[in-house]
């Protein structure tokens, strides 16, 4: 552990304008306030944030940084308060310590709710100081370090699989690599020991057997690059364990079948010298095909800058090699600590421009609708491979590995995403959904009347782009549900035979516990507000004598319904307010009826449903169609003959009445016959009737009904 002058020494090594006092002010608080307190290993607990301190100023952080690394378990730990750390330490330091001391709130949570609550307060301590992130990274790698010394095995896997999900990718996406590494490093021994253990074992073979070989092949590189004239520092490494077996996985291969388990970097005068370096290796050895990646013109987005090549080296085993000067391989070491963003005045500004992801995860935070949508979101932006495409203008835009063009539309903004109905990819017209491939020039094709399809979100690979379909899907909800409501409502209402003024509407919501009449209109929609429960309400003692709490229809009732008194509804966006339902694929034209279900939209069925007999008492509800001349998707079984060409004719009678398929799967087959279940679009129940006339009267047809 660091004693008190060694720290302060550390920090005025490289800040000779540090606060030593308040660096010793901190020390002395920190150890009077863990007094006694023991941490697992049975070490002082003060010996923790002391060791956290040490490693800030391995990164050399600021006063301020490593105070609040001295203190930042005190109030979670100890009597001390956030009012007293700011009397004592100023504003900003006891502003870093509560946001810490909220971002360890995330560890040991198995409840989603709670999880996804203290990962929103992790992204907006994040986000207005980046420091606290850089203090409780470090805070997890010592705790990561000490890891074995916990003796319950569940607790070890569950700390390293929060490190490995959350820790390690947010250390990545801040450019501190060598964070990552370890991180990911430890983890892996928790979470995988066998594997880990059996990794280390090949690798000390591998030592054994080869000598020195590290040394040897970065001393040649070295003499190479000499010979060219090129000064160079030059260090090679065996990889991890951990980014060994990941790529076993990835390639579902055995230790012995990896030929590139060594890695070297190269570090020169300046970026133009790292391309003749490049240039020099690549004439001597010959570069494995698909394994160059030029970092140093296109960044990643945690501003990663780096040449990296794989070769064929003459020892008969590939070598990775990356390239970089000495500023780059500063920024790889340090990351966002390199750059020293909190002296720019705005913290949060400067980190939020040079790293936009923040900014992303922010706008996924103010519209995620459920906690796991949050960490679901979260994560997909924290975790995962780069692919680089350039818009029309020529600006670099960054997105996962798989991306479309609907998450590159989004990636630029959020209005170029709602809007887009097309793509052109190097100049050619491409589908929405292909993906995009490093180098790409994406153009967007969009239109004002557009918005974001529902469909998309089966698609789409970013977590931005999915939330904001999901957002659309849950706006188009939201409002079928107050349309729906609001005529469910008016139909209620009239039962009264009586005027309802706008007071004793409010009484109601007041009895109810509802906001406002759009809440009372939801709720009506998902059925958690019944009829009963709602005249109640509104004319106490409405209901005495109803029977069955005031249920409004029968199956009876409704099949004498007349149809202008029933609700109408549309066929072009079933899910909304209302689904329509796979049993009988009702369609525009058919006589309807509608089953409401606590908690849940209606249910669309024909009239002649099979699945009404068994309603179990549910509410029946009157709808029809506002037109018969909307898309919707039918369902046809076509029985046909076992014979060339009779699925031909099928699909050909569909295609001349303009019937779009939608999908065909085979049901029964025998030698003589055939069952397929057709999905298809028409524009309405006549149009169907005509389908069906026109199959009936094809030879290779033995029957058909609707499905």
């Amino acid at each position: 552990m660091l004693r008190q002058y060694e720290l302060v020494e550390r920090v005025k090594s490289y800040d000779p304008d540090a606060d030593e006092d308040l660096l010793n002010r901190a020390y002395v608080f920190s150890m009077k306030a863990h007094g006694s307190q023991l941490r697992a290993s049975g070490d002082p607990y003060f010996s923790h944030p002391i060791e956290v301190a040490g490693i800030l100023t391995d990164l050399q952080l600021d006063d301020e940084t490593i105070a609040t690394g001295i203190l930042h378990d005190t109030v979670e730990d100890t009597v001390a308060t956030t009012e007293q750390i700011e009397k004592l330490f100023g504003a900003n330091v006891a502003r870093l310590v509560d946001g810490v001391t909220k971002l360890s709130r995330i560890e040991a949570q198995t409840d989603t709710e709670r999880a996804a609550e203290n990962m929103r307060k992790f992204l907006v301590a994040m986000s207005d100081d980046i420091r606290v992130l850089l203090v409780k990274l470090a805070d997890r790698l010592h705790n990561m370090r000490t890891l074995d010394f916990i003796k319950n095995p569940d607790k070890r896997r569950r700390i390293a699989r929060e490190t490995m999900d959350i820790y390690a990718p947010l250390a990545e996406r801040i450019g501190m690599y060598d964070f990552m590494d370890e991180l990911q490093e430890l983890s892996f021994r928790q979470l995988e020991p066998e594997a880990y253990a059996t990794i280390s074992k090949r690798l000390e073979q591998l030592r054994a057997g080869g000598g020195d070989v590290v040394k040897r092949i970065s001393s040649g590189i070295r003499m190479l690059l000499g010979q060219a004239g090129i000064e160079a520092e030059v260090v090679g490494r065996e990889k991890r364990p951990y980014s060994i077996w990941r790529k076993m996985q990835r390639r579902h291969m055995a230790f012995e079948q990896l030929s590139d388990v060594m890695a070297f970097r190269v570090v020169v005068g300046d970026p133009a010298i790292c391309y003749r370096a490049l240039g020099v290796l690549h004439r001597r050895w010959p570069m494995v095909p698909g394994r160059f990646k030029d970092f140093i013109s296109t960044p990643k987005r945690n501003g990663y800058r780096s040449l990296h090549t794989t070769v064929m080296h003459n020892e008969n085993m590939r070598i990775e090699i990356q390239i970089r000067d000495a500023a780059m391989h500063a920024e790889a070491e340090l990351g966002l600590a390199a750059h020293w963003a909190y002296k720019q005045g705005d913290e949060g500004a400067a980190a939020r421009e040079s790293y936009p992801w923040i900014s992303d995860l922010l706008e996924i935070l103010d519209h995620a609708a459920s906690p796991e949508e949050l960490l679901e979101h979260t994560r997909m932006a924290m975790f995962q491979d780069q692919v680089f495409a350039f818009t029309p203008k020529g600006e670099l835009i960054q997105l996962p590995a798989g991306s479309t063009a609907v998450d590159f539309a989004y990636a630029v903004h959020t209005s170029l995403g709602d809007s887009c109905i097309g793509a052109k990819i190097n100049g050619r017209t491409v589908g929405l959904r292909d993906t995009l491939v490093n180098g790409d020039q994406v153009e967007i094709l969009r239109s004002k009347t557009a918005t974001p399809d529902p469909a998309w979100e089966s698609f789409v690979v970013t977590a931005k782009a999915r939330s904001a379909v999901r957002r659309h899907v849950r706006n188009l909800q939201r409002e079928g549900q107050l349309a729906m409501g609001r005529k469910l409502f008016d139909e209620i209402v009239a039962r009264l035979k009586r005027p309802l003024d706008d007071a004793a509407i409010a009484e109601a919501l007041k009895r109810l516990k509802l906001a406002d009449r759009n809440a009372l209109y939801i709720a009506l929609a998902r059925q958690t507000l019944t009829d009963a429960a709602l005249l109640e309400a509104v004319l106490p003692g409405s209901t005495v004598g109803l029977g069955k709490a005031g249920k409004r229809g029968s199956k009876a009732a409704s099949a004498r319904a007349g149809q202008q008194a029933a609700i109408p509804i549309t066929g072009l966006t079933p899910g909304v307010a209302y689904r329509l339902e796979e049993c009988c694929h009702p369609i525009p034209g058919d006589r309807i009826v509608g089953l409401r279900r606590p908690g849940t939209g209606i249910e669309v069925h024909r009239i002649d449903c099979s699945m009404l007999e068994g309603d179990d008492g549910l509410e029946w509800l009157d709808l029809r169609w506002v037109t018969d001349s909307e898309v919707a998707v039918a369902q046809l079984i076509a029985v046909v003959h076992n014979k060339p060409g009779a699925l031909a004719a099928v699909t050909g009678i569909l295609a001349h009445h303009g019937a779009n398929i939608v999908n065909v799967n085979l049901r029964d087959r025998d030698r003589q016959f055939h069952s397929f279940v057709i999905d298809m679009e028409v524009d309405g129940l006549a149009h169907l009737t005509n389908i069906i006339a026109a199959l009936r009267a094809t030879q290779s047809v033995v029957s058909v009904e609707r499905g």
